[in-house]
């Protein structure tokens, strides 16, 4: 079953001579529970392909269905909500609220949500993450590695449809690094998560189960490594 299909997705930044086509026409579909890196060099156009997959942007042209929503049908508020909901993004530097704990932080998108925390679940999540005598910590007394925890832990929390994950080893040193590669590949085999990992490191790719390299817009390649 397809968790995500992206049809003839373009996105031109800037009109006439100046115009820049980051993404041009792409298309794929991806399995649910499916572990897909996206790998491409600087300027290849795979960051803006994760913004619009994360609807964090809006293509000029194309679609993307995740669970068969066209997330770009829906009206702002629409896919605001659809987006805590259905999609679990993380960054590189972690994008965590300073002011708030590594609960609140973890708990966010149901608490902006006005959604019950399922406690069991959270319990569950924060533990295997190694945070559960960190819960009441701020993000600056953590280490990088422990930020990015709960950067995933959020992320993981509402049970989302695809879990999107932008260079999420780049500001880490090699054994976090292995670390949060390990935990991400767990929740895809153990959950049945689908993940889908933007990433220069052919390290991390050659883990996943397909790879999509991004070429100047365009798809150059896409290989699957294993079933």
């Amino acid at each position: 079953m397809n968790i995500l299909e992206v049809k003839d997705l373009t996105k031109t930044y800037g009109t006439g001579e100046t115009a820049v086509q980051a993404l041009d026409h792409v298309s794929f579909s991806i399995n649910k529970g499916d572990f897909v890196c996206i790998i491409g060099p600087s300027g290849s156009g795979k960051s803006t392909l994760l913004h619009l997959l994360g609807g964090v942007d809006r293509p000029t042209s194309g679609k993307v269905l995740i669970d068969q929503t066209d997330i770009y049908d829906l009206n702002e508020t629409q896919l605001a909500i659809f987006r805590r909901r259905q999609i679990g993004l993380i960054y590189q530097f972690y994008n965590l609220i300073p002011i708030l704990t590594v609960k609140e932080n973890i708990q966010l998108p149901m608490l902006l949500d006005e959604q019950k925390v399922d406690e069991k679940q959270f319990k569950k999540i924060t533990e295997i993450l190694g945070l559960t005598s960190r819960l009441h910590h701020l993000p600056n007394q953590l280490s990088g590695g422990q930020q990015q925890r709960v950067s995933i832990g959020r992320a993981l929390i509402s049970n989302p449809a695809i879990m999107l994950a932008d260079e999420p080893t780049g500001n880490l040193d090699s054994k976090n690094s292995e670390e949060i590669i390990e935990l991400l590949k767990m929740f895809n085999k153990t959950f049945n998560q689908t993940l889908i990992v933007i990433t220069h490191d052919e390290r991390i790719a050659l883990q996943a189960d397909r790879i999509i390299s991004i070429e100047d817009g365009k798809i150059s390649k896409d290989e699957v490594i294993r079933q």
